[in-house]
């Protein structure tokens, strides 16, 4: 069955957390307050597979094994807009975009033959089914794939960093085992870590320069958040990841910024 769809900027979906690749997310360091979201996939399951293929795989205290994603993200309340939404819902950043926002509404962390439902909107959403729209899928295939397969190939090469992260952290912050695996047997949850965490596991980027490019973002959200009883998980997590990133950009080199193994993630 063909399906249509069209986009009609209606801005509805540029609310709340924006998955990104590693690239997009350190490319644009200074505009979105990051975090590292693990989704946790039981062993057995349709998305098992290719889970364990973009994020990794975790054995269990109780030996049964899961797979995990580790998503880079824009890390922003459900009922915030991105900051680059305009007064007229139109992207202030189109040209410079991450792929995530391009590829939509199809998501590379699926299989592609299971896209199907993400073409019926959201309540809310404006987005165009009818006739009019164009055919975007056909006979389960996606039509005009060119950043779907751009958006897939860069999550599949950060997969192998992404998985030395997840060493680091296992070793370190263990406890995590266990919630993945509660969280598991009950899907919809999430486990979310820094990305100060992040820059001390992987010393391959520039860990000084990109926390002097989060430190002002994160204190934003943190003076935003503030006050409000509902958005507490995400204040106190804003206002801790500022301190983070405070150290870091006065270090001289990732080196010297390293944390001790038991700092908070």
């Amino acid at each position: 069955m063909d399906r249509r769809f069209n986009c009609t900027a209606c801005g509805k979906c540029c609310f709340g957390w924006l998955p990104l690749t590693l690239n997009d997310a350190l490319s644009h360091a200074a505009r979105f307050p990051l975090a590292l979201v693990w989704t946790p996939v039981p062993q057995g399951t349709r998305a098992f597979s290719l889970t364990a293929r973009l994020g990794t795989t975790i054995r269990l205290r109780n030996r049964k094994q899961i797979a995990a994603l580790i998503t880079p993200t824009a890390y922003l309340p459900p009922s915030f807009p991105c900051p680059e939404l305009t007064a007229e819902d139109l992207c202030g950043i189109h040209e410079n975009k991450p792929l995530r926002c391009r590829t939509m509404p199809f998501y590379p962390y699926r299989e592609e033959q299971d896209q199907a439902d993400l073409l019926v909107p959201r309540k809310g959403w404006a987005c165009d089914t009818s006739v009019a729209a164009p055919v975007v899928y056909h006979n389960k295939g996606i039509v005009e794939r060119t950043d779907f397969d751009l958006e897939r190939k860069e999550l599949l090469e950060q997969a192998p960093t992404m998985r030395a992260y997840a060493d680091y952290v296992l070793k370190y912050m263990p406890w995590i085992i266990d919630s993945l695996g509660a969280i598991a047997q009950q899907p919809g949850g999430n486990v979310i870590t820094s990305l100060s965490s992040f820059l001390t596991a992987i010393r391959q980027f520039d860990a000084v320069t990109l926390a002097a490019q989060q430190l002002p973002v994160l204190k934003d959200y943190a003076a935003r958040t503030s006050g409000a009883p509902e958005l507490l998980e995400y204040q106190r997590n804003y206002a801790g990841w500022a301190r983070e990133m405070e150290y870091l950009a006065r270090s001289k080199s990732p080196q010297d910024s390293a944390q001790t193994p038991d700092s908070p993630l």
